[in-house]
């Protein structure tokens, strides 16, 4: 019988170790699928947007009304989301998977993807939001 007890008990570390083992690696593959969603989103809008542009362009279409943003002085409003670290967001306006493109069309058009959003169509172009993306994704 105290060999049964033994064996069961060493069942009962090795798996408590694995357990650890398997929650860790968990860990690190999501934080890995998470820096590569992110770099992968920041190189994509480099590579068609001007982050220099964005500041006088959130503040000419009134982004700074209704949001924080980061580096932006005066970007305090409470209305929308803080924009502070989009880009390891897993959802953009809680319905689009994050990514470089879905992020332009949210600034292009929100209603077009939630038509009952609090988030008006602001005229703001494609190219215009690029500039926006590069900036919110490097901040």
């Amino acid at each position: 019988m105290s060999n049964v007890f033994v064996r069961v008990q060493r069942f009962k570390v090795l798996g408590g170790t694995i357990a650890v083992v398997l929650v860790f690696a968990i860990f690190l593959a999501a934080n890995a699928i998470s820096t590569w969603r992110t770099e992968g989103n920041v190189g994509a809008a480099l590579s068609s947007g001007d982050a220099s542009l964005a500041p006088q362009l959130f503040r000419r279409y009134g982004c700074t009304g209704c949001h924080t943003i980061p580096g932006i002085p005066g970007a305090d409003g409470q209305v929308g989301g803080p924009l502070a670290g989009i880009s390891k967001r897993v959802y953009i306006g809680g319905i689009l998977p994050n990514s470089t493109e879905n992020l332009v069309g949210w600034i292009v058009s929100p209603q077009r993807y939630s038509p009952h959003t609090a988030m008006p169509a602001t005229g703001i172009s494609d190219a215009e939001a690029r500039d926006l993306v590069v900036y919110l994704y490097s901040h």
